[in-house]
This record gives C-alpha cells, sequence and structure tokens, in this order.
C-alpha cells in the first residue's frame, strides 16, 4: 500500500524543496511537477511531489487523516 501526503513548500531550491508536514520539516524532490512555488501545497509521496493541490484539498486530506488516527486510537498532530 502507498501513501502519499499533503505537506506545504516552504523554501524551493532548483527542483529541491523543503517542505512542512505536521510541523516537520521534509526534503521533496520538485522534478515530477511543473511550476512549483513557495506556499504551494503538494501531494508527497517517497521524497518526491506527485502532484500540486489547491489548499482545500490538502486541508481535507489531512483532516481525514486526523479522522483516520482518532478512530483507531492514534491521533496525529495536524
Amino acid at each position: 500500500m502507498c501513501l502519499a501526503i499533503p505537506a506545504q513548500i516552504t523554501e524551493l531550491d532548483g527542483a529541491r524543496a523543503k517542505v512542512e508536514l505536521s510541523g516537520n520539516v521534509l526534503d521533496a524532490d520538485l522534478s515530477l511537477i511543473e511550476d512549483a512555488r513557495e506556499g504551494d501545497w503538494v501531494l508527497l509521496h517517497a521524497g518526491f511531489a506527485i502532484e500540486k493541490l489547491e489548499p482545500e484539498d490538502a486541508e481535507e486530506t489531512l483532516k481525514l487523516f486526523a479522522e483516520m488516527g482518532e478512530a483507531t486510537g492514534d491521533v496525529p498532530s495536524v
């Protein structure tokens, strides 16, 4: 099973970026998407941004993950 998670771009350096996910800063490769900018939301999978997301879609996805965590007793910080 694969999982991609919404993350927000905080810094750009060519095809590389720093993204924030629940307060954690991770490195990401942006070579699979076009026109990435600071502040954009991306779908992150295995260190690669695979799709740009609208902020509303990112928020909704993160809410769904939080609800799943609550249902299983494992509450993630969002």
